[in-house]
């Protein structure tokens, strides 16, 4: 391998000298890629098809709650006498859901592919706050459904000039 081909590889670079393979996609590009396909998938098995240009959060939400089918994450209803702990000693009937995590994930890949493909950020149906409050009710009703609060990790404080290092440090318990 030529040290000018190494160097495109290392700084991100696609170009592709002449009988050379394209670089292969990473694990992120291709997921975000299969994300979506299937989101497209889903919008053209609406009834009546849903065009890409039509679509509006509504549309993402009634993805999401679509997705909770395949789900594979025990969330405790509230009437379940396992509700609110993190490790329950025997299986229920609550319904397995897509967890916070993975819809969070899903809808940053969704809203880069969005943009990707031609949608403008001002009109991106991923980046509305409809969505944002979806995930942080989903997040929420998770967290309490497995006794686990969710708490925002702490910002580490700017450090001004002149400042010693042992007095900025921030211990988080």
């Amino acid at each position: 391998m030529s040290s000018e081909r190494g160097k495109d590889i290392a700084e991100g670079s696609s170009r592709v000298s002449p009988g050379d393979q394209p670089p292969t996609p990473s694990r992120y590009e291709s997921q975000k890629r299969r994300d979506w396909n299937t989101f497209g998938q889903y919008l053209k098995n609406q009834r009546p098809p849903v065009p890409l240009s039509q679509c509006n959060c509504s549309h993402v939400l009634d993805f999401l709650r679509y997705l909770d089918q395949f789900g594979k994450t025990k969330v405790h209803l509230q009437g379940c006498m396992f509700y609110g702990q993190p490790e329950p000693p025997a299986p229920c009937t609550c319904p397995l859901r897509q967890a916070w995590g993975s819809l969070d994930a899903l809808i940053g890949r969704l809203r880069a592919a969005y943009e990707e493909n031609g949608g403008s950020p001002e009109t991106n149906p991923f980046a509305s706050g409809a969505i944002r409050v979806y995930l942080r009710e989903v997040r929420e009703c998770q967290a309490k459904a497995r006794g686990i609060p969710y708490k925002k990790k702490k910002k580490k404080p700017t450090q001004g000039k002149g400042s010693d290092e042992s007095s900025s440090t921030i211990h988080f318990s």
